[in-house]
């Protein structure tokens, strides 16, 4: 600011000294004089903006913290409310209040005319509506700072859909369920997820639950998983799930029957690659299958090695569009596959033997954007199961099944949707059944 002063103080006075006779004749003396004072009111600008006052800088606004934080864990938590209204009819007969009705269930809709008729069928037709929220979900996930590059991360998921707690009468109250709890520390995963042999990545935009699901590998169980770049390796918890036999056997149902024997776990790998088209995916499966005792007799029981292929992809199609598939093959692996249709294998109760039962399956589904909020998907799926001679005629033969649907985003976080469904089921003895289902849903994500 002094020297601002001192250029104000001492203008005046060398305007004053300069000659005025040259002031008046002399045309350089003009220009010197116009060459000054263009230099003092430089000086002057430049002395005024060093001593403005600077402005305060911007205080930063911290982040505002998603979830909670316990000690050093940061504890987030996610979901989703979906209520869900389905109109179902069923071209054989009556239908219990079963999950098949609150979902897409292949081997739950009913089947007549021929040997392996469901019971209480009686080929008339019965429709059903049912209102439920049960597949509303809700997501813990932490995760902990350990040191090193890696963090020790946390997932709890649990959902009401499988719930075997619960009425219609008043209250419609169903217990929680168990879905995921797994934690990853580096490459590696333990707990209970997603089974390694199913990929995530290419499961349809449905209304319902599944939707893909006699066309399509399903199912969550403990393991332990190892990732390296685009390799996954499992150690899956073991089960195998046998039918009953009519060769010389006594029974006469292919309801599914746990085992409880297993002795090694189940193996899974996969290799996905990707890029800029989506992404292609291939994984194998070898198992072991094993009763123990099945007649009732001392150390007697049988041991088959089953296998299963999967190979599954997402391509995109334009801008937005995409086609999403997966084809599934193997010798004993029907739990895997299509929510359990099939038997893994089938118990011979004489002789004590196990008969693997082959199964393919696959869906195809397009997925088209109307508009950047209105989309629609178009899906085909089929399960075909090579049943062998001990099955019984209730053993599922094929499935077939056809979706369409209109999915709108409200905003981001609101979706509603229209969904109609056609499937066939045929077992073994000939009896066949349809269902045809138109299904409403609003899901608000948070």
């Amino acid at each position: 600011m002094s020297r601002l002063m001192q250029l104000c103080r001492f203008t005046p006075l060398a305007l004053a000294l300069l000659p005025v006779n040259s002031w008046a004749d002399t045309h350089s003396d003009i220009a010197e004089l116009k060459a000054r004072l263009a230099q003092l009111e430089q000086q002057i600008n430049s002395a005024t903006e060093n001593t403005s006052p600077k402005p305060s800088p911007a205080v930063a606004v911290p982040a505002t913290p998603t979830g909670l934080k316990l000690g050093e864990t940061q504890v987030g938590f996610k979901g989703y409310v979906k209520l869900d209204a389905i109109s179902s009819q069923f071209s054989a007969g009556e239908v219990g209040r079963t999950v098949g009705r609150d979902f897409y269930v292949p081997n739950q809709i009913p089947v007549f005319g021929g040997a392996g008729a469901t019971a209480m069928s009686n080929g008339k037709s019965r429709q059903f509506f049912d209102l439920h929220a049960k597949q509303t979900r809700f997501i813990v996930t932490t995760e902990t700072p350990v040191g090193g590059d890696s963090a020790l991360k946390g997932h709890i998921e649990m959902d009401f859909l499988g719930s075997t707690q619960g009425d219609e009468r008043i209250s419609n109250g169903y217990s929680p369920e168990l879905r995921q709890a797994f934690f990853t520390y580096g490459r590696w995963m333990a707990g209970q997820a997603w089974t390694t042999f199913q990929d995530l990545g290419v499961l349809p935009e449905t209304a319902d639950f599944v939707g893909s699901s006699d066309g399509a590998v399903f199912g969550r169980q403990p393991q332990l998983r190892y990732t390296r770049g685009p390799w996954q390796f499992a150690l899956e918890n073991s089960q195998t799930v046998v039918g009953g036999s009519t060769d010389n056997g006594p029974t006469s149902s292919a309801a599914p029957v746990e085992s409880n024997d297993s002795a090694v776990p189940d193996i899974v790998a996969r290799y996905t690659h990707k890029g800029g088209f989506g992404h292609l995916s291939s994984a194998a499966l070898v198992r072991q299958l094993r009763v123990k005792n099945p007649t009732g007799a001392t150390n007697t029981g049988d041991s088959q090695t089953a296998y299963g292929v999967s190979v599954s992809g997402k391509v995109k199609v334009g801008q937005k569009d995409d086609i999403r598939f997966m084809l599934t093959h193997g010798d004993g692996i029907g739990r895997y596959m299509s929510l359990n249709t099939s038997n893994d294998a089938t118990l011979n109760t004489v002789t004590g033997e196990l008969d693997l039962i082959s199964i393919s399956a696959g869906y195809v589904t397009y997925r088209h954007f109307w508009t950047d909020n209105l989309r629609s998907n178009l899906q085909f799926s089929l399960f075909s199961a090579s049943n062998p001679h001990s099955a019984t005629a209730d053993a599922t033969k094929r499935v077939t099944s056809g979706l369409i649907n209109l999915m709108y985003a409200v905003n981001p976080k609101l979706d509603v949707g229209v969904e109609g469904l056609h499937a066939k089921r045929k077992v073994e003895g000939g009896a066949e059944g349809d269902l045809d289902r138109l299904h409403f849903t609003a899901r608000y994500n948070f």
